[in-house]
């Protein structure tokens, strides 16, 4: 008759979380009781095996326990004790506590406990079963109230979830867990929303990029979802919400990284007119890919690298369309790119007009401020308005009893409430400052003032501005006369009409010629 009787044993160690793992002690003070438990009852310890995955749940999702099976599954001659620190550390679910317990018995494994002593009679069954039943009544007891906490913190106005990119908690005596800024993820962000907002950056896809090369983005936070995320959460206007939970969306104590305002203009061109994605292919290499049209066809061009027989690369722009008489006749990108800068060179304005131009824009200014204080005012009253419009619907929806008809109340007062956000962001927003004055007008004037030099100097981002801001549409270019004449922009074409125009004093006799 064979001995069963174990003489190694495996150590299962297991805490909640992986910030458990890093910053605690858990796991190696349950190894040290458990090596103690085993050195007392004589075993060899085997293998250790860590866990930080919750207790609730099937066992086949902890890592630490497949591996644990697995290893008994390797040896099915050899009878282990398996060791735990705790009942608990075992399983926090009846079910799963029975099963993982059949799973080790058919492998022959003993399990033994430091404050638990297993025995097989109906009686200590029953009292395992219990203490099982127990520890699965403390965990949903924790979930519960873990859960009711965080209902009251949304409630208030607090994020409680996991700190979106660009924000990290920071304990505050007065808000307790706070979102606050992290720099240097903060400001990309930030210019990331306001440029897509904007339509500096036409689409998500966009987003990405600029992400993806900005030399101070965490490169860990640029997945497509997370991309999407960043777009659609309220959180970064300084709002909160939790839908799932029935918490609707309200101010919160964070810091905001855009507007409200501006958060609701990313969500009309994202909910908009579905735009075409950014190719791929266009990037620092080939600025004009996809912008130049071919004269013969007016089809894009595209562009590529020609390897010649010493392995050097050529880059050269060409027609793609078959049936063109341009088809595969390449053009050097130096050439193509010269016409272009020679062209951009044309739209510079001269001195004289341009100082007229700075007066011009400092009225404008001027103007702009004045409309900001008659749109604040605007706001207030619409504000009264709008408290007004949800106070008659609170009292339609107590004196109805239809379900259908108050749900499309509640649903209407929660987009005047959204409203109402937008107003008083708009009546609290302070004045234009001196400083972010001539920030504004100063980089408008430095576009206007000289594109070629932005371009030539500029990257591959600044470059694609150039081209949405100055050319309404795609550049004709032909391979024996260059650049056609282009559509150039409004603003360009008002300096082009004024530049050009022959200003001088009205003679006493007139222009016309004098009649007989």
């Amino acid at each position: 008759m064979f001995d069963t009787t174990p003489t190694q044993a495996l150590i299962y160690c297991r805490v909640s979380s992986t910030k458990q793992k890093l910053s605690g002690g858990g796991l190696e003070s349950q190894e040290h009781r458990c090596r103690q438990y085993a050195e007392a009852k004589g075993y060899d310890v085997a293998a250790v095996f860590p866990d930080d995955a919750s207790g609730g749940g099937t066992f086949m999702k902890r890592p630490g326990m497949v591996a644990l099976l697995s290893f008994l599954d390797a040896q099915p001659e050899k009878n282990f004790a398996v060791i735990f620190d705790d009942l608990k550390r075992f399983a926090r679910d009846t079910q799963f506590h029975i099963m993982l317990r059949n799973e080790l018995s058919a492998r022959g494994a003993k399990v033994e406990c430091l404050n638990f002593t297993f025995e097989d009679t109906p009686e200590g069954r029953f009292a395992e079963t219990i203490f099982a039943a127990q520890g699965e009544l403390e965990r949903e007891q924790n979930r519960r109230q873990t859960l009711q906490k965080m209902r009251a913190r949304i409630e208030k106005g607090y994020w409680v979830f996991s700190a979106p990119i660009g924000y990290r908690y920071q304990r505050s005596r007065e808000h307790g867990k706070l979102l606050v800024r992290d720099e240097p993820a903060a400001s990309s962000v930030q210019e990331a929303l306001e440029g897509y907002a904007s339509g500096r950056f036409q689409t998500p896809t966009e987003v990405r990029r600029f992400l993806q090369k900005h030399p101070q983005h965490p490169k860990n936070t640029i997945h497509p979802q997370r991309i999407h995320d960043m777009l659609t959460r309220p959180v970064y206007a300084g709002m909160v919400e939790a839908p799932s939970w029935g918490i609707s969306l309200r101010q919160g104590f964070h810091e905001p990284l855009i507007s409200y305002e501006t958060y609701c203009q990313i969500q009309d061109r994202l909910n908009g007119k579905p735009t075409a994605p950014m190719r791929v292919d266009i990037d620092e290499a080939f600025p004009l890919r996809g912008f130049l049209l071919c004269e013969d066809c007016g089809k894009p061009m595209t562009a590529c690298f020609s390897t010649s027989q010493t392995g050097a690369k050529h880059p050269y722009y060409w027609c793609k369309t078959k049936g063109c008489p341009s088809h595969r006749k390449s053009i050097r990108r130096a050439k193509v790119e010269e016409d272009f800068e020679a062209f951009l060179g044309t739209l510079q304005p001269t001195k004289g007009f341009f100082d007229l131009l700075q007066r011009m824009f400092s009225d404008a200014w001027a103007a702009r401020s004045a409309l900001e204080n008659m749109s604040r005012e605007d706001a207030k009253r619409q504000l009264v308005k709008l408290d007004g419009q949800i106070a008659n619907l609170v009292e339609r929806i107590m004196d109805s009893s239809q379900p259908a008809v108050i749900a499309a109340y509640e649903k209407k007062i929660s987009t005047l409430e959204q409203e109402k956000l937008v107003m008083k962001e708009r009546i609290a927003k302070p004045q234009e400052e001196k400083t972010r004055k001539g920030t504004y007008y100063e980089l408008a004037l430095a576009f206007l003032s000289s594109p070629q030099r932005i371009w030539q100097e500029g990257n591959f981002a600044w470059k694609r501005i150039v081209l949405r801001l100055a050319f309404m549409e795609p550049i004709i270019y032909s391979r024996e006369k260059g650049i056609r004449t282009p559509k150039t922009t409004l603003p360009f074409k008002a300096l082009e009409v004024f530049d050009r125009e022959k200003c001088e004093m009205a003679r006493w006799g007139g222009f016309e010629p004098p009649t007989p």
